[in-house]
């Protein structure tokens, strides 16, 4: 990594790379203090130097016939490497960057909560917050900093916040601080989800116009899963023990595979769609992969590049997922990864976000899993050309 780095600098990154002995410093303030503060985020390295933006002239593009890419992202590569390889737009390698700092400091905040009755929680400064909400405030704190969002909004408060930047050229970033909070006291998997639009709308909009989107997964590794609008593929960063995030994995394609995340079954009792198609999934004898965390199931598709996720709704169980906070970026990284989403009828993508909570059911999969769903729920698929995939009948 540390020859990487070196190139990395030589080529005259956006963003350079620390140094080894740099990174102990960066690591530091995270790692070792118990009372981080919104003021030391600010102040210290991570949010400080490591963004420092290079001279223009000491930019070595390497432009590639019809492409807008700079050069090729490769394994082992730093986020700051890939980032600068991937795309010309600053401020988006910025964003993108300042909140790979706040999803590191979460995963250390999640690692070290104290648990017990009804809360997991952890310091900020001088308060002592439950860990959802701390993760809440350093997602802001680094969204402020980043100088280019302009809005932002959490699941938390579902308003919009002014983070002072701008319009043109800026973004407005939804996200969950903490999904899965309720579990982090059982030691499971949980993690945080964003997305990324262009300028000040996050309402009116669709996850199809989303520029980015990222999931920060704190479990036995840490990592930081991206995907960006122009990138092919979606793109897995781990933590490493010095701090840094390394790139390890593409997944560019979600095949078939008997695997299945199964949510909200208590609606099989009055949808007897969705009890049917529960119990082609047993007949069939799939693996039964379910967490109870929205992150791990659905970031297991990708790791593994195979299986299904359903959460539905019935007459008694009303939707709870959030388009425009967990629905939409989550569909926007199984997408990028060659899988396929729905809420029965069309792409989560598609949807129209009208009001900051609407909610919706959800499936996420491989081509004929997602076909699957939507002739069991609905009797038809709107993929075109495909043939039943059976329980449907």
């Amino acid at each position: 990594m540390e020859s990487a780095s070196i190139t990395c600098c030589a080529r005259g990154a956006l963003l350079p790379t620390a140094s080894s002995q740099h990174t102990t410093a960066l690591a530091s303030p995270l790692s070792n203090s118990p009372s981080f503060s919104s003021r030391s985020l600010k102040s210290c390295l991570l949010f400080g130097e490591s963004l420092r933006i290079m001279p223009k002239s000491s930019l070595k593009v390497s432009k590639t016939k019809n492409s807008s890419l700079l050069t090729k992202c490769e394994i082992g590569d730093s986020l700051e490497e890939f980032l600068t390889k991937s795309t010309k737009d600053k401020g988006l390698i910025r964003l993108m960057t300042c909140m790979g700092e706040a999803i590191r400091t979460i995963a250390f905040k999640v690692r070290t909560a104290s648990c017990g009755g009804t809360a997991c929680v952890n310091s900020f400064g001088d308060e002592q917050l439950a860990v959802d909400m701390l993760a809440d405030k350093l997602l802001f704190e680094a969204l402020e900093y980043s100088h280019f969002c302009k809005y932002a909004c959490s699941e938390e408060v579902p308003e919009l916040q002014d983070m002072g930047g701008p319009v043109e050229g800026g973004f407005s970033v939804a996200f969950d601080p903490l999904d899965g909070s309720s579990i982090v006291d059982t030691n499971f998997t949980v993690g945080t989800i964003f997305g990324v639009w262009p300028g000040d709308k996050l309402t009116g909009v669709t996850g199809a116009s989303q520029v980015a989107a990222a999931m920060g997964i704190y479990g036995p590794r840490t990592t930081y899963v991206l995907a960006l609008k122009d990138v092919p593929g979606t793109h897995e960063f781990l933590l490493l023990d010095e701090g840094k995030w390394q790139h390890v994995k593409d997944t560019t394609e979600i095949g078939e595979g008997k695997m299945f995340s199964p949510g909200n079954l208590r609606a099989t009792y009055d949808n007897p769609d969705y009890d049917k198609l529960i119990n082609y999934y047993v007949k069939e004898k799939y693996t039964l992969r379910y967490t109870g965390g929205m992150v791990p199931d659905v970031n297991q598709i990708i790791v593994k590049e195979k299986g299904v996720f359903t959460n539905v709704i019935s007459p008694t169980t009303k939707a709870k997922l959030r388009l425009l906070f967990e629905v939409a970026p989550l569909g926007f990284l199984i997408e990028k990864a060659g899988g396929f989403s729905s809420d029965g009828k069309q792409s989560v993508l598609d949807k129209e976000i009208i009001n900051l909570d609407d909610r919706t059911q959800v499936a996420y999969g491989s081509k004929n899993e997602i076909i699957r769903f939507e002739e069991t729920l609905y009797g038809s698929s709107r993929l075109k050309g495909a043939v039943p995939v059976g329980a449907a009948a």
